[in-house]
């Protein structure tokens, strides 16, 4: 089960206790918005993507966009997500529950700049009913992020 995957991965910095689970959905960012009585705009999704040799995770603010123009230039690919059984299968979570802790391994994660407006945002934490708050540092560390982009629009 994934969240018990993510739960042994929060196990590790010992933040496994704080992960919210909920009788509703929290598969969408406005349905996790709801169920924390939050902004949307501090769910951090995470948003899985193909890559030649596999795939990389990419976790930004809930009213964030991929911006094609600085996808490619960062990552010098298009950005492709993975179909629900590839991110299954090539993450280790479902979609709704698709989070940067107890992935799979080789698994690369980075963290968008959108997040940064943010003192604590809103992670899923392996379900698509669960979540946990996190600073950006906590975030960065569990994770085990390979760094900061930008690759994301806001809405104006």
């Amino acid at each position: 089960m994934s969240i018990e995957k993510a739960r042994e991965c929060l196990r590790r910095f010992g933040a496994e206790e704080r992960i919210l689970e909920f009788d509703v959905s929290s598969a969408t960012v406005d349905l996790a918005a709801a169920a924390l009585g939050v902004d949307g705009a501090r769910i951090a999704k995470t948003l899985s993507f193909k890559k030649d040799d596999g795939c990389f995770l990419v976790v930004a603010a809930g009213d964030a966009r991929i911006d094609n123009r600085k996808f490619k230039d960062t990552f010098s690919c298009k950005a492709k997500m993975l179909t629900p059984e590839e991110a299954e299968s090539m993450i280790g979570h479902s979609v709704g529950g698709v989070c940067p802790f107890g992935r799979n391994e080789g698994v690369p994660v980075w963290l968008d700049a959108s997040l940064r407006r943010f003192d604590k945002v809103y992670p899923a934490a392996g379900s698509s009913s669960s979540a946990i708050e996190l600073s950006l540092d906590e975030l960065y560390a569990f994770s085990e992020a390979s760094g900061w982009v930008d690759v994301c629009r806001l809405p104006e």
